[in-house]
């Protein structure tokens, strides 16, 4: 779990729409907001 103010590690992923996001490359341009959820329909 991060701590308010600490840094997430680089990761990589194909968003829903084919395209790669790569937290570094989007950092570039600015600040960001993560925000994770479980799947829908699970009690998670």
């Amino acid at each position: 779990m991060l701590r308010i103010g600490e840094r997430a590690p680089e990761f990589s992923l194909v968003d829903d729409s084919g395209q790669t996001f790569t937290l570094s490359e989007s950092l570039l341009s600015g600040p960001i907001v993560l925000y994770f959820y479980p799947k829908d329909d699970t009690p998670g």
